[in-house]
């Protein structure tokens, strides 16, 4: 069912963004929505349409926004086991593996978490988030593995789009680098945007992107003869952006073990443990695990957190490092 916003701009409203000024008196929508929607030619100022989020606005001003009735999505489902962490009426939480797509896309339409979600129940999730995207809140990348949640209805996904957008989400991510990463804990705070190289990558930028705030600490460094240096750190997410850790990581001189897109190249060292090799060059994803999820649930009003174990894949890498270093 269609809704409608009306607000009468008050004087504490005076030379406020539109989208902002909305977003102050609609908690419950978030203000990337509210933008979107204003794009959409959904928004009247004055009963003028506006289709610039960052208009100011002065006292008195009418201001009427349309929500209008989400499409539902019709996608096939796909028989895919979920790894369904905890669930109730409002959320999911998914672990997923590494080597699925979060949902529809170009080159895939068909294989992904949604086309599983909507298989495991297609009535359960939220259908605010686009066509092709219904119940999906936040990503992963398809060689991330690790804790996401799911919204079963658009009340929950707004609330929780409004925790991301606050940057309220607790996420914790572990990983395994390539050498040592100096200082061995720190923040990395910088923008980060599309690369002019190219376009599937993202890049550190002095000038144009988005904030990105990554705190991370080394857990853990191999290293002795018999095998090259690596270090387990664990990276502390204050904003989500695409590929962010990668790009922050491979912004300090390092990268991460199996990442295609952003790696670095390193000499083969000899005398390696032939094991570990095969270990090492086999791996078909990136050594990156979302290990901890945390959030605010909208009805239980109280605190979750959610852990995750390594897979067997990453955690028979580090076994066989932990052995090998003794």
């Amino acid at each position: 069912m269609e809704k409608k916003i009306f607000l009468i701009a008050k004087e504490e409203d005076k030379n406020l963004r539109v989208d902002v000024a909305i977003n102050k008196k609609e908690n419950d929508i978030s203000r990337n929505r509210i933008k979107n929607l204003i794009l959409d030619q959904k928004l009247k100022l004055n009963n003028k349409i506006i289709i610039d989020p960052s208009k100011k606005i002065s006292i008195g001003d009418t201001i009427e926004l349309i929500i209008p009735k989400p499409k539902i999505a019709s996608l096939k489902p796909y028989k895919f086991k979920l790894n369904i962490i905890y669930e109730d009426e409002d959320l999911i939480v998914l672990n997923k593996p590494a080597g699925i797509v979060m949902h529809p896309g170009a080159g895939n339409f068909d294989n992904t978490i949604v086309n599983a979600l909507i298989n495991y129940d297609k009535n359960c999730l939220s259908n605010i988030g686009g066509e092709l995207r219904p119940g999906i809140v936040h990503r992963i990348d398809k060689n991330t593995s690790g804790l996401i949640v799911i919204a079963k209805n658009n009340q929950t996904h707004e609330n929780l789009s409004n925790q991301f957008s606050k940057h309220s989400i607790h996420r914790v991510y572990q990983l395994l680098i390539w050498g040592k990463v100096r200082p061995s804990k720190g923040k990395v705070e910088t923008l980060i945007g599309r690369s002019s190289k190219n376009r599937q990558m993202m890049e550190v930028s002095n000038k144009k992107g988005k904030k990105a705030i990554t705190n991370y600490k080394t857990v853990e460094i191999f290293e002795n003869n018999n095998t090259p240096t690596l270090s387990l750190l664990e990276c502390k997410l204050e904003t989500g952006r695409t590929h962010q850790i990668r790009v922050h990581i491979n912004y300090l001189g390092n990268s991460i073990v199996g990442d295609d897109k952003y790696k670095k190249k390193f000499k083969k060292i000899k005398n390696i443990d032939e094991d570990l090799e095969k270990l090492l060059v086999n791996l078909n994803r990136q050594f990156l695990h979302a290990k901890t999820l945390g959030f605010f649930h909208p009805r239980k009003k109280k605190e979750m957190v959610f852990s995750s174990i390594l897979p067997q894949e990453l955690e028979i890498i580090l076994k066989k490092l932990r052995n090998t270093n003794k």
